[in-house]
């Protein structure tokens, strides 16, 4: 009796376990102990109640396949190929090797471009619309030579094509058809929790002057199906692509959103104060502008976007993988005054200064990293880079061929000149097409150039050192503080701003070798300014008298393409306080953490081919990754 009586008080208390959970699992609030037995008066699980975003997500927005003019005169992989690739499936490239990722994607947006979308295939497989006309027959008999220069000759050719005003071979069925198989495919691919297949497309505007932007949907085929990609040939203004997706929104009750990139060879156009026709720019354009695109693309094969060293002379980490000769195909050669509107950091500082004179900040970007490659693989590992087109793919000479041919040979691209990034990382609390897209739109992302680093960046004024010693530290961020693509709120007398900012090295890759935070402000005189401060770093080096830190060191075997962890940190994390604050200045602060020395590509290229490069081809990299700014806004402003 003394069991049954003991078994029925069990059971009595687990049902009303039960009940509690049940009655609080609408609202989350945390169940006790207390609720059930009136003993314990605290939580056990540091994980219940969570409903902050817990999950790193890394995949592309930028990739492009056969659908893609440009790329499908190369490559023979279809949006289908891209998609299980980037999942983590096994294919077979344009050139017959297999490839593989290493570790799956948790995304990708397959972001062909709108110029005559999906045409490419069609004329490929002899199409008898397509062949009516007198581009498709003189493109069709070079395309199908078998003769490579002719082939690529004529690639180079279309994508000159494109800067026109009207498609050289016109076919609304063609692209409509493209587009809803393409929008069916990711829906079947789609498999939220697992792997998320984004809708997207490429805006192709004004040829080599880069004005580029990818554009994403949140929703699903039924959504993007009721419109059609919107091309250069609609219009080549930016202004009017943010007219059609605002139209697109309001008809439909979707979300759009779209991502800026390769500002590096836009010749100063990227990021400019003015419109697109040349006048001063507007508030309402401004407001328009940072609603529909919240983050650029900031590193890819194309170069590194971040910063450039005679922007930031006194940034000894600048000239990362920078092309800065000429525009993107080498029509117009690029001169020093128009590097300031073409990089981030710069951009960034740009915005402080719009704000103050026309009220709004345009240039209030998050950052993601993506591919662009136009192979169908998003595959940008060092040691599994799959290059920019399909006509560099792995091979002995395909570091000194040539990947973008200019009309003057000194700007043409050559493969070694490709860098092997980026990945576009997001905090969200799913794997879903609606969180990444929300993720996105509140900026709470981080470029990396390829590496898959975990990085945390928050922002407050009420951070303690001890906050940096706790195993999770997005709890006291989000708790005391605002992450990355935050404001922070007007600053309480007497306090600056502090950042907790924590870092942990991709398992796969190298150490890390410090963190540093990049401050940039509108001075007392309305100009503004800039400071990278190291904030964090590993083997307990000391700076120099001129407040440098040392170097990590090297510890690359080039010759076997291989290194050793044995410098740097497995992970990195501090809270710093502004010790340059003044509640007066607006500010914006973002974190960029480095990894140790590791082989670039070409090292690794080097080896399997048993090549040896020029003494100009880079051999070694340092990986890094950077996050979304949080800003200060003065009180009054």
């Amino acid at each position: 009796m003394k069991f049954l009586a003991l078994l029925t008080t069990a059971l009595a208390s687990c049902f009303m376990a039960h009940a509690a959970l049940a009655q609080n699992a609408d609202n989350h609030e945390a169940i006790t102990a207390e609720d059930v037995s009136g003993v314990i008066k605290k939580e056990f699980s540091p994980y219940a109640g969570r409903n902050y975003p817990t999950r790193p997500l890394f995949g592309d927005t930028h990739l492009h396949t056969a659908i893609s003019v440009d790329a499908g005169t190369l490559n023979r992989l279809g949006q289908e190929d891209a998609l299980r690739f980037a999942r983590g499936e096994e294919v077979l490239s344009t050139g017959g090797l297999r490839a593989k990722l290493a570790r799956p994607l948790d995304f990708v947006v397959v972001a062909d471009h709108a110029e005559m979308y999906g045409l490419m295939p069609q004329l490929l497989a002899g199409d008898p619309e397509v062949l009516a006309t007198e581009k498709g027959r003189e493109w069709y008999g070079k395309l199908t030579s078998g003769d490579f220069n002719t082939i690529f000759a004529t690639a180079m050719q279309i994508v000159g094509s494109l800067s026109g005003d009207e498609p050289p071979i016109k076919s609304e069925r063609a692209v409509r058809n493209a587009w809803q198989a393409y929008t069916a495919l990711a829906d079947r691919y789609n498999d939220p929790g697992v792997f998320t297949a984004m809708l997207g497309f490429e805006w192709t505007a004004i040829g080599g002057y880069n004005l580029h932007r990818n554009v994403l949907f949140r929703g699903d085929a039924s959504n993007a199906n009721q419109t059609l990609p919107f091309s250069q040939f609609d219009s080549k203004n930016p202004e009017d692509l943010w007219s059609y997706m605002e139209e697109f929104e309001n008809r439909t009750g979707g979300e759009v959103l779209a991502i800026p990139h390769n500002g590096n060879l836009s010749n100063g156009r990227m990021f400019t104060v003015e419109s697109f026709d040349g006048k001063p720019l507007t508030k309402e354009l401004a407001a328009k502008r940072i609603q529909y695109e919240p983050l650029i693309e900031v590193t890819q094969i194309k170069g590194d976007g971040e910063s450039h060293p005679s922007l930031s002379p006194n940034d000894e980490f600048a000239g990362y993988e920078i092309w800065d000769r000429a525009n993107l195909n080498g029509t117009e050669v690029k001169t020093p005054g128009m590097l300031q509107f073409e990089y981030a950091r710069e951009a960034l500082k740009t915005g402080l200064k719009l704000e103050a004179s026309i009220g709004v900040n345009p240039y209030k970007f998050g950052m993601v990293g993506s591919t662009d490659a136009h192979t169908s693989l998003s595959a940008v590992e060092e040691d599994n880079f799959f290059g920019k087109h399909s006509g560099v793919e792995p091979e002995p000479k395909r570091w000194e061929h040539v990947t973008i041919a200019a009309p003057d040979p000194k700007f043409n691209v050559y493969g070694w000149q490709q860098a092997a990034s980026g990945l576009a990382v997001v905090w969200a609390k799913e794997n879903t097409r609606e969180a990444i897209f929300d993720a996105m739109k509140r900026k709470e992302t981080y470029a990396t150039t390829g590496t898959r680093m975990v990085v945390r960046f928050f922002g407050g004024y009420e951070f303690m050192p001890e906050d940096a010693e706790t195993r999770l530290p997005a709890a006291a961020g989000y708790q005391k503080g605002v992450p990355m693509g935050g404001d922070l709120p007007g600053a309480p007398a007497g306090k600056a701003p502090s950042f907790l900012v924590a870092a942990m090295k991709d398992p796969m890759s190298g150490n890390l070798d410090r963190i540093q935070i990049i401050k940039g402000w509108r001075d007392a005189k309305g100009e503004t300014q800039e400071k990278v401060y190291d904030v964090a770093w590993s083997d307990g080096r000391q700076p120099g008298a001129d407040g440098k830190l040392p170097p990590v060191g090297n510890t690359v075997d080039v010759a076997r393409a291989t290194w050793k962890n044995t410098i740097g940190d497995p992970e990195l994390v501090t809270v710093w306080t502004d010790p340059d604050f003044d509640p007066k200045q607006a500010a914006f602060y973002y974190a960029k953490v480095i990894e140790i020395p590791t082989p670039r590509w070409t090292a690794y290229e080097a080896l399997r081919f048993q090549v040896k490069m020029s003494e100009d081809v880079p051999m070694t990299t340092q990986e890094r990754a950077y996050t979304s700014p949080i800003w200060y806004t003065p009180k009054g402003e």
